[in-house]
């Protein structure tokens, strides 16, 4: 199905939410969970499925549904839905401190990849699919970049990015991240995860034990801080945790 034509604003600086526009009978969906305010007039369905296929059976979207358990995220989608008079909002907020970043379906060719955990909201006729890396073991070994959602569509999707959103074109060339850095791509990129050198500095390199590799032409977004090291650095077990403890034992030091 086309997907339905929402506007929108994305507001906030460190941790930012977009608000959507409806009109009279346009639907947004989004995560479970990620609404933070709605005006009246919009009605709000949890369902079984991203509604991409409005003939799809029980079984079809309980399927969906199951994909997207294997990704982590709910089995259900909540679909909001502008009923009253004129125009109505209804907004989403981030996660965690980042960016959120809007997708031209469209116009990057009707289809995204994205990390799991990515997706925040999308224009109804959105699909939502599960996609496996390629290289089953090094993806499975590696973590992030196992599992990755496929948003297909010729409408807006929005997905969240963690620190500070980095945009690169790729012109045939070889790009190596952090698997946990990687937000999205595009079709024409080729993404697998290797192992990052030799054993000496897998233990000893403190870069982890595997790097995401991109090839090709196309775009790529990436993320300056993943989930995974923001709760490392909150963590009271954390990196930070040791610096602030000597930091602590050297200001009473010097304060003696």
């Amino acid at each position: 199905m086309n997907s339905h034509e929402v506007d929108y604003q994305i507001k906030g600086h460190d941790v930012q939410y977009v608000e959507i526009e409806l009109d009279t009978n346009e639907t947004v969906i989004a995560e479970a969970g990620a609404m933070l305010y709605m005006e009246d007039g919009m009605r709000f369905e949890t369902k079984m499925g991203d509604g991409s296929n409005p003939g799809q059976g029980f079984m079809g979207k309980l399927m969906s549904g199951a994909s997207r358990m294997i990704t982590g995220e709910s089995l259900f989608v909540t679909h909001f839905t502008y009923d009253g008079q004129g125009k109505g909002h209804v907004a989403f907020s981030a996660p965690y401190p980042g960016t959120i970043i809007p997708l031209d379906l469209h116009a990057l060719g009707g289809k995204v990849i994205v990390q799991k955990d990515a997706f925040l909201c999308a224009a109804l006729g959105t699909s939502i699919k599960m996609q496996f890396n390629k290289k089953l073991g090094a993806g499975f070994f590696g973590g992030e970049g196992f599992i990755l959602q496929k948003l297909e569509g010729d409408g807006r999707a929005f997905i969240h990015a963690g620190g500070t959103l980095i945009e690169k074109e790729l012109n045939n060339e070889t790009l190596r991240v952090d698997t946990g850095c990687v937000v999205g791509f595009t079709p024409d990129i080729d993404f697998s995860i290797e192992a990052a050198g030799g054993l000496k500095s897998m233990v000893f390199g403190g870069e982890g034990l595997f790097l995401a590799t991109l090839k090709g032409t196309g775009k790529v977004w990436l993320q300056s801080m993943p989930i995974r090291k923001l709760i490392g650095a909150l963590s009271p077990r954390g990196g930070n945790a040791k610096k602030e403890s000597s930091g602590g034992l050297l200001n009473a030091l010097l304060e003696d």
